[in-house]
């Protein structure tokens, strides 16, 4: 028999349009022994079920919440349909045969909090964020197992949120023999992945419908790739037919990557620059020398943790802005990004506004893009929307 959680009056609102959450500060009381991570039922100040969720006692999320639905337990049964579901939908989104590097799990978008997995060829990369998530490793485990034969899975929950769900950092192999690289296909473009030690679980998925529009908007361009990290964006440049391509990264290994991605996909070595140093600092130095390219990409690291740096991200995101603005040639195009969930969309077009005033130049948004479609949102959910970008062609 699971623990019975029961919300403070008129607290019930948000679970009966499904989201997915419940605060600590909408608890009542909890009848039963709820240790972390287990299966509760959610109730109203009166009585009414609501949800079954996670446990978490210590995290101001007190409950993610699995199933809406009070005749469905929480077993294996249940990852499994969970797995199906989100594998029916990528197969209708994505073509396997040309890209082999896609996420299989977008957490609570998918119906299962705190869960992130990967799926790069024939290894699937877990990223497990929550205590419920934790509590389930060997159900989704056994789920993967049942629906991929033959894969190896390896997990990468080194994830700094763990610490506010009172777990440590986890990180390994848990079946088969994952290599440290795997090679994917996307778009038939190849790539290493250094699943071990690269961002987040390995690479950015999410960003594979811009890296797209960057090599279509490329031909005959010279393009500045900043944060380039493994240099994807510009090996799709260079096949769409850019001139010339520079990455800029502080990281020597991953400027390493990005030319051993050069190489791998058979493109024009002599075709580019690689500078290492701070971003801010070489666009700064970019902008005191006058040197301009046709199209400037700008994807930082998430630069908001909390609602509390959200105002110093700002200022972070309008100062790269202004500068990368100043690199582009005048008719020339900007691609620049945000992936900080905090970052509401109309503020970051805002800050792309005012950077541009303070540049002195014209800037018109001539695209909006978005996370790729293996990281859908549920509409019950918009904190699963994140990823914000703007292609913006810079007058004058």
């Amino acid at each position: 028999m699971s623990a019975t959680l029961t919300l403070m009056p008129e607290r019930e609102k948000s679970l009966k349009r499904h989201h997915p959450w419940v605060f600590a500060s909408a608890v009542e009381t909890v009848a039963g022994r709820a240790r972390s991570g287990d299966t509760v039922d959610v109730i109203s100040s009166t009585g009414e079920w609501l949800g079954r969720g996670a446990y978490s006692p210590e995290s101001q999320i007190r409950v993610r919440i699995w199933t809406f639905d009070k005749n469905e337990p929480v077993d294996n049964g249940f990852f499994m349909r969970r797995l199906q579901q989100a594998l029916t939908l990528r197969k209708s989104v994505l073509n396997f045969s040309t890209t082999t590097g896609y996420r299989l799990i977008a957490a609570e978008s998918d119906g299962l909090p705190g869960i992130t997995i990967d799926m790069y060829d024939k290894v699937a990369v877990l990223q497990l964020l929550s205590a419920g998530a934790e509590k389930q490793r060997d159900k989704l485990v056994w789920a993967l197992e049942k629906l991929f034969e033959g894969i190896s899975i390896y997990e990468r929950s080194d994830v700094d949120v763990r610490k506010k769900e009172g777990l440590e950092p986890v990180t390994g192999p848990i079946r088969g023999d994952a290599p440290g690289t795997v090679e994917i296909l996307e778009n038939n473009l190849r790539i290493n992945v250094d699943i071990e030690n690269g961002h987040k679980t390995g690479f950015y998925l999410d960003q594979r419908d811009a890296r797209a529009r960057a090599g279509h908007y490329a031909h005959d361009k010279t393009v500045l790739n900043c944060f380039s990290y493994t240099g994807t964006f510009s090996c799709f440049a260079l096949a769409g037919g850019a001139k010339h391509v520079t990455n800029v990264d502080v990281s020597a290994p991953a400027l390493e990557l990005a030319r051993q991605h050069i190489k791998l996909n058979q493109l024009d070595e002599s075709k580019v620059s690689m500078v290492q140093g701070d971003v801010f600092e070489v666009l700064r130095r970019y902008h005191e020398t006058g040197e301009q390219f046709d199209m400037v990409i700008l994807d930082p690291p998430k630069f908001v943790d909390s609602k509390a740096t959200l105002n110093r991200a700002a200022r972070g995101y309008k100062d790269i802005n202004m500068y990368g603005i100043h690199a582009v040639k005048p008719g020339g195009l900007l691609l620049t990004f945000s992936c900080s969930g905090l970052m509401p969309a109309d503020l970051f077009q805002k800050i792309v506004a005012d950077a541009a005033l303070d540049a002195g130049r014209t800037v018109k948004i001539i695209e909006r893009l978005s996370q790729a479609a293996d990281h859908p949102v549920k509409t019950t959910y918009p904190e699963g929307y994140y990823l914000k970008g703007l292609i913006c062609q810079v007058a004058d």
